[in-house]
């Protein structure tokens, strides 16, 4: 079965001490490439969560966004930076000495200057979110693949039915081969009757010429190679494992086929066959950069 490499996928899981909710999207890539967007404090579990992710996928950029709540109450502790507390105090008397001012500046005033109170929470024992973030990562995975696999058996029903066009293509041109050797008989029996006007053709030169450009011009090997190529195609994509590299070679050689094609069929009409070949071949391997 084979999956899309484009997809969406949320989770969420909370008990009393946390809440998690994880965001993953995928495009294409050539290999898995993670992207992680979580709060400083979860890195601690950012190998954790790759392995998880080479459990679900092989292939695709991977763009993760997690929202993450520590419900606990925590222990909090301020602390005063004196020397800064007494410079704000040094400054504001020295204003009301300048102004003319009585009184002097109260605590509640220099505390509200920046960086005066420096207020730190302490994280204890975050390693006890994990079973939480792995919950809401599993969810979201599972969501993830689900789509991207629906989106896979649209790839695959659209790819099969260019394999049978390509079938159909490849067909005619086999119908056509027989008639480029004898429409180039006729035309070197012409040739040959333009120079020998005069003398008897040589019937035996004339097989022999039809029979070179015959072995020139067969590509019955590649045609036979083209549908042994169509049958692993079919094989190869209903393997219950990642296959778009595989498809993605296996493609690679049809087009090589296709060229050799047409580089021995001189027929104007086997070359609009091999056009069309080449265009559904091109249309089939933009789909599989979508396959992982």
């Amino acid at each position: 079965m084979i999956k899309s490499m484009t997809g969406f996928g949320a989770g969420d899981c909370e008990n009393q001490d946390f809440k998690v909710h994880v965001e993953l999207k995928t495009v294409n890539q050539r290999y898995l490439e993670t992207n992680y967007h979580m709060p400083y404090s979860l890195n601690m579990f950012e190998s954790q969560l790759t392995k998880k992710i080479k459990s679900y996928l092989s292939r695709g950029k991977l763009d993760i966004n997690v929202r993450f709540q520590d419900l606990r109450d925590k222990a909090v502790t301020v602390s005063v930076d004196r020397g800064l507390a007494a410079a704000y105090g040094r400054a504001l008397m020295e204003i009301n000495e300048q102004l003319g001012l009585t009184g002097k500046p109260s605590a509640a005033q220099i505390a509200a200057y920046p960086d005066v109170l420096k207020i730190t929470e302490e994280n204890a024992k975050l390693a006890e979110a994990e079973p939480v973030l792995m919950a809401a990562f599993d969810e979201a995975l599972g969501n993830l693949v689900a789509m991207r696999t629906a989106e896979g058996e649209n790839i695959r029903a659209d790819l099969l039915a260019r394999i049978d066009v390509l079938e159909d293509y490849t067909a005619e041109l086999e119908k056509l081969a027989p008639e480029i050797v004898d429409s180039y008989r006729q035309r070197l029996e012409k040739l040959l009757e333009e120079y020998l006007s005069k003398e008897s053709i040589d019937e035996s030169r004339i097989i022999q010429e039809t029979a070179l450009f015959t072995d020139k011009v067969n590509y019955t090997e590649e045609t036979v190679r083209l549908h042994s190529h169509f049958d692993q195609f079919r094989s190869i994509i209903d393997m219950d494992e990642p296959v778009g590299r595989k498809l993605d070679f296996l493609v690679q050689e049809m087009n090589r086929e296709i060229n050799t094609v047409a580089s021995k069929a001189n027929s104007a009409g086997a070359a609009r066959f091999v056009v069309d070949v080449k265009s559904e071949i091109e249309k089939i391997r933009e789909q599989i950069q979508n396959i992982e």
